[in-house]
């Protein structure tokens, strides 16, 4: 059977998009460096639920490999601007059975992907994976002193305290964000439908201060509120569950819930805020293989990903 890789002229890679393999972070000039982790924290009664995902996701990109220099018409030009370097990094040998482990084996990569002058981009793995990330920037940040703002585009909120006696886990990512002394401000944007989020969650994120930006808000009156949130010149990471987008485009996940945000919302809304403040770390997680639909899903998400990583390059 024919393939648009085969008519690209792109043979098989193992990195994203066949962009260079890093081996050692310590060699890490700069730049965004994509890492995966297969997950971190994991709930006993679903595990690594996501562990394909970094997989599935390099090998939609595959078909791309051969055209990194072409124009990307959702960039306006080839994904990386002359002169600025992206690397894969593979992923990183999380263990199951060694939550504490995994959250200091992701945390002290970020540490030293950040040390280096780069932008982690980090491909999970369910949501229990940016904790350690957003952990991670804090120290990163180093003398400096610079607060953080954490942009989550998801259909869940995850503020849940614990969930069976586990307080690290995918339903309570913003909750222990909320706890670290580095972030300043919250911005939680696609929710809908219903969720793990119990109404005193809700009211707790609130109370914080949270600023919450519903999928329905989106698609009434687009993104441009939840960017008029981010600060100007402020330090942002964005956090973005795939189940954000809409199922007829983003099957991949494990709840699947009508009225997601669509793929030019979400890739607008990263534009705009790399245009306002400064993307400092980002992360995909929560695709799921075994949900894909034809790989619709994987596309979407290699897609989007090539986008942020555009994005990100172009932050200057």
């Amino acid at each position: 059977m024919a393939s648009l890789a085969a008519m690209f002229g792109a043979g098989r890679v193992a990195t994203f998009m066949g962009l260079p393999r890093c081996h050692d972070l310590a060699a890490v000039e700069g730049g965004v460096v994509i890492l995966g982790a297969a997950g971190c924290t994991p709930y006993p009664s679903v595990g690594f639920y996501c562990a394909g995902a970094p997989e599935a996701i390099r090998a939609a990109g595959a078909a791309y490999a051969a055209n990194l220099t072409h124009v990307d018409f959702d960039l306006g030009g080839p994904m990386l601007p002359e002169g600025v370097r992206a690397v894969d990094a593979g992923d990183l040998p999380v263990r199951e059975e060694d939550a504490e482990g995994n959250r200091k084996l992701i945390a002290g990569a970020v540490r030293h992907i950040r040390a280096r002058g780069a932008v982690p981009v980090l491909l999970g793995g369910d949501d229990s994976v940016p904790i350690p990330l957003i952990e991670a920037l804090g120290a990163s940040a180093g003398a400096s002193g610079r607060k953080l703002t954490v942009l989550q585009i998801d259909a869940h909120i995850d503020w849940r305290d614990e969930v069976s006696g586990e307080r690290w886990g995918l339903s309570s990512t913003m909750r222990r964000a909320s706890e670290m002394a580095h972030v300043e401000r919250i911005v939680q944007v696609g929710q809908r439908g219903i969720g793990s989020a119990r109404v005193a969650d809700f009211n707790d994120a609130k109370a914080w201060g949270v600023g919450f930006v519903p999928a329905g808000e989106v698609a009434r009156a687009g993104v441009w509120r939840a960017v008029d949130l981010i600060p100007e010149g402020a330090d942002v990471v964005i956090c973005l569950d795939v189940d954000a987008l809409d199922p007829s485009v983003m099957p991949a996940v494990i709840g699947r819930t009508a009225g997601g945000l669509s793929y030019w919302q979400v890739l607008e809304l990263v534009g705009a805020v790399a245009e306002k403040a400064r993307i400092v770390g980002f992360d995909m997680v929560e695709f799921m293989p075994e949900r894909d639909i034809d790989g619709l899903g994987a596309m979407v998400a290699a897609q989007l990903l090539a986008g942020v990583v555009g994005v990100i390059a172009r932050q200057g």
